[in-house]
């Protein structure tokens, strides 16, 4: 992703899935936070990424509070009664790698897998991802109504990602899927007709198709399978702060502010088309 205004993605129409809900229940037990175990007594200090973009933070200014992944801090740090709030940057593998951190918590669009959490620990989910397949619109995958449409198709991902394991478990194509160092390479392939369709989370999927591969569009969001994929606030692993989050982030849920938050920078209505199992 790169920077774009908020008011092309306004204009765009994000339709991800609302994942606030009434009644969701925090995870651990949160009765030492009545002092919270901050890094720095009095200051949330949180980690992005290096540079960070919207729909999750705003022209890479995550103090500014724009974008859903900087609101979602402030709204936190409110709620949890922290008044000031810092930022530092990290790149993304550094974060995931065991070890002490020198920050409370990183937000970066981080999935919560069992293979992250044996050395770091993450908060409760922030955000239910969908993914979402783009091409030509003249493309073989644009007619596409189901999975199955698309298993005789070439189909490509950014190495290393969610999007990918979605196409090699889930739609599993005939033909290997083509993998992506990065979405220059993802265009050049597009360009050169490599590719019928790729496979992008759908916040990515706007951004690509508004900037970056603009002769795409998005054709169909893809069908969730089995456990929804959910992004986790990352924190050290063992770090006594992680119940403290979550209840704040249930309390969050439970009053509808991060529905709100996704309706703002996430959820703007729109009418692509969900292809069926």
């Amino acid at each position: 992703m790169r920077k774009i205004s908020l008011a092309i993605f306004l204009a765009l129409g994000l339709i991800a899935a609302a994942c606030g809900s009434d009644g969701v229940t925090a995870t651990g037990d949160a009765s030492g936070c009545d002092t919270l175990p901050l890094k720095t007594a009095g200051q949330l200090t949180v980690a992005t990424g290096e540079p960070a973009f919207l729909p999750w933070v705003g022209d890479d200014n995550p103090e500014g509070g724009d974008g859903f992944e900087a609101a979602l801090v402030y709204a936190l740090a409110a709620e949890m009664d922290v008044a000031n709030v810092v930022w530092t940057r990290t790149g993304f593998d550094a974060a995931i790698a065991p070890g002490s951190k020198d920050y409370d918590f990183n937000i970066q669009q981080f999935s919560i897998t069992e293979e992250r959490e044996q050395v770091v620990d993450f908060s409760d989910g922030y955000y239910q991802v969908e993914q979402a397949i783009i091409g030509a619109s003249d493309s073989a995958a644009a007619s596409a109504a189901s999975v199955d449409d698309l298993k005789e198709l070439n189909l490509g991902a950014a190495i290393g990602t969610t999007s990918l394991d979605y196409i090699e478990e889930n739609i599993q194509p005939d033909n290997d899927a083509a993998v992506f160092d990065d979405n220059v390479a993802a265009k050049s392939a597009f360009d050169a007709g490599q590719v019928d369709g790729i496979v992008f989370d759908l916040p990515t999927a706007y951004y690509i198709t508004a900037v970056e591969i603009t002769d795409a569009s998005i054709l169909g969001v893809l069908p969730r399978e089995g456990s929804p994929e959910e992004l986790g606030m990352l924190f050290e692993d063992g770090s006594p702060l992680v119940p403290c989050v979550n209840e704040a982030l249930a309390n969050l849920h439970n009053d509808g502010t991060i529905e709100s938050l996704e309706d703002e920078w996430l959820n703007s209505g729109g009418s692509i088309p969900t292809l069926s199992n």
